[in-house]
């Protein structure tokens, strides 16, 4: 069916090279780069031009490949907020932390080198993130568990400590996302559910808020960028909105719906709008196609939500199993997606002309 859409999904490039399907993509919050991870157990890493003045969009090289040790899929990516350090969640259990060596004296850069390796999951390792302050990780796995730690500006040299393991959920944990401000962390289950954790200063970690409404796996989370909204992607083949109402307190605020198939990512980015708004939501899975919604409040702060643009086969007749906004400034209206295919395409949402 043709939808009348104000915006388009254009193609700006294909980032191909992996040798099995690639899980996870992530943007550097502070240089421009670009990496993604797949079941062939590397690392890919790309930089782009920084020129927004490019009309078709900037250009994206690769720099990298690292082969990261890990023993089976590399599952998920994430950067510190300081964009010097990349986390590895692995099938194996561990989670590595990559660094860049320095430039050597021809001012060339240095190779990604392991900091660090983080054991302690029973089994596989699904996410990691780290928090805004850069000095706490989370990670959680198929063993139920979601594992803190303290690392980087608190303990140099890539020395991490767990402060706490939260056993929380029942099934298969599969995301881990922190708020982007205060310290509160969101996880995402097999079970159904999305678990809220704080820390108590004069105890531990705790899980102080369960959000249910979800009637199958809750894939990925995302925080919105300007407000304490949650958005949620699931198996049954909706994303739903979280508002906060209280301190410790969130509801479901909408539902967006129309995926025909189960949903694995969702990212929330400010968005290009000409007009106020929360951002823009993205959101990817099985049935291949990226749509993203535009969020916004009325009058009556009533949250008001519209379906600005979609674009079917966006990896062929493959799954797509991750989305991401870019989070510079003056990219913001680029996406990143992964699949099955094993290839990362880089894509901008702009205005029917």
């Amino acid at each position: 069916m043709d939808l009348d859409l104000p915006y388009t999904v254009d193609a700006i490039q294909e980032l191909p090279g992996h040798q099995d399907r690639a899980w996870h993509v992530a943007w550097n919050p502070a240089k421009p780069l670009l990496s993604s991870c797949s079941a062939d157990k590397t690392v890919r890493m790309y930089s782009y031009a920084n020129a927004t003045e490019v009309s078709s969009g900037p250009t994206f090289s690769h720099i990298a490949t690292i082969s990261t040790g890990h023993t089976k899929t590399v599952r998920s990516v994430a950067w510190a907020p300081s964009g010097n350090t990349l986390a590895t969640a692995s099938f194996d259990s561990n989670i590595g932390i990559w660094e860049q060596e320095s430039e050597d004296d021809d001012g060339r850069k240095g190779e990604w080198e392991c900091a660090s390796l983080l054991e302690g999951h029973e089994t596989e390792c699904k996410s990691v993130a780290y928090s805004s302050s850069g000095t706490l990780l989370a990670s959680c796995s198929r063993d139920k568990t979601v594992w803190i730690w303290e690392g980087d500006a608190v303990h140099p040299d890539a020395d991490f400590e767990c402060m706490g393991v939260l056993m929380e959920h029942t099934q298969d944990v599969k995301c881990v996302a922190w708020h982007p401000v205060e310290e509160i962390l969101a996880s995402a289950s097999y079970d159904d559910t999305i678990k809220m954790y704080i820390d108590d200063p004069s105890d531990d970690w705790f899980c102080f808020l369960t959000l249910t409404g979800h009637s199958s796996t809750v894939w990925s989370l995302a925080w919105s960028p300007k407000n304490s909204y949650l958005a949620s992607a699931s198996d049954d083949k909706t994303v739903r909105i979280w508002r906060r109402v209280a301190e410790h307190k969130w509801e479901c605020a909408t539902v967006l719906e129309g995926n025909e198939r189960s949903v694995y990512s969702v990212s929330w980015g400010v968005g290009k709008s000409s007009s106020p708004s929360l951002g823009w939501v993205a959101a990817v899975g099985g049935d291949g196609i990226v749509r993203v919604w535009e969020l916004s409040e009325d009058d009556d702060s009533k949250l008001r939500h519209k379906l600005i643009a979609q674009l079917p086969s966006a990896h062929g007749v493959h799954d797509v199993n991750s989305v991401a906004w870019c989070p510079r400034q003056g990219f913001e209206d680029l996406l990143a997606t992964t699949g099955d295919d094993g290839a990362t395409r880089i894509w901008r949402v702009k205005p029917i002309a």
